[in-house]
C-alpha cells in the first residue's frame, strides 16, 4: 500500500498535468487523497514543494535511461536503444510532457526546473562524451543541441496531442502498437539525419582528396 506523501504525489502529478501549477489548488489535491488539507503540511511544506518534488520524482524516472546509456559506449545503436526506451517512457508517463507545456505556455519560472534537471543532463552528457558528438554527427557538430531539442519536441508533442492524432488515427495513442509505431518512426527520423551527415561526411573528405591531388 502507498504511503500517504506517495498518494499526495500521485494526486498533485495528475491535477499540475492537466491544470497547471496556478490552477490547481491544494485543496483539490487533498480532495483527490481523502484527506483534510492541513493534514497536507505534515508532508509538504507548501504547493511550491509539492510541485517541485512532483518534478523530482519525474526527472529521477526520466533520466534513468540517460545514466544507462552514459554508462555504454555512446555508439549509433545504443542512442536508438536509449531512444526507444524513452519515447515509451514518454508515452507510458504523459504527465511530464503536459507538465512542460503548461510552464512554457505559462512562461512560468519553474520552465528552468525542466532546462536544469530534464535538457542539459542531455546535452551535456552528450557533449562531454568522448564519442558524444561523433555517435551522432560528424559533419554538423553544430547542430546537435538543435537535434536534441528537435528528438524532445517530436516525443513530447505526440503525448501533448494525443487526443488529436487518436481522432486522425483511429487508434489510442497509448497502446503499446501505437508507442511502437512511434519509437519506429523516430527512429527511422534519427536514421535519416545519420545518412544525410554521413554523405556530407564523404563528400567533404572527397573534395579535400581532389584538393590535394590538384596541389601535387
Amino acid at each position: 500500500m502507498k504511503s500517504t506523501a506517495e498518494r499526495v504525489l500521485d494526486a498533485a502529478e495528475n491535477l499540475f498535468a492537466e491544470k497547471g501549477f496556478e490552477a490547481t489548488s491544494l485543496g483539490e489535491v487533498a480532495d483527490q487523497v481523502g484527506i483534510r488539507s492541513p493534514s497536507l503540511y505534515n508532508h509538504f511544506k507548501n504547493k511550491e514543494a509539492l510541485y517541485l518534488a512532483v518534478l523530482d520524482r519525474l526527472f529521477r524516472k526520466f533520466n534513468q535511461p540517460l545514466n544507462e546509456l552514459m554508462e555504454r559506449e555512446l555508439t549509433r545503436e545504443n542512442i536508438l536503444s536509449w531512444q526507444e526506451k524513452l519515447t515509451k517512457l514518454y508515452i507510458e508517463n504523459p504527465n511530464l510532457a503536459r507538465l512542460l507545456q503548461h510552464a512554457a505556455l505559462s512562461h512560468s519560472p519553474h520552465t528552468q526546473e525542466f532546462i536544469k534537471h530534464l535538457f542539459m543532463p542531455l546535452i551535456e552528457g552528450v557533449m562531454s562524451n568522448p564519442n558524444g558528438e561523433a555517435a551522432i554527427f560528424t559533419h554538423q557538430r553544430e547542430l546537435l543541441p538543435w537535434v536534441i531539442m528537435g528528438f524532445n519536441n517530436v516525443v513530447m508533442g505526440y503525448v501533448t496531442m494525443a487526443p488529436l492524432y487518436e481522432d486522425i488515427l483511429g487508434l489510442d495513442p497509448f497502446t503499446d502498437e501505437s508507442a511502437d509505431k512511434q519509437a519506429a518512426f523516430i527512429s527511422t527520423l534519427i536514421r535519416s539525419v545519420w545518412e544525410n551527415d554521413d554523405r556530407k561526411t564523404l563528400l567533404s573528405i572527397q573534395s579535400d582528396t581532389e584538393s590535394d591531388d590538384e596541389g601535387v
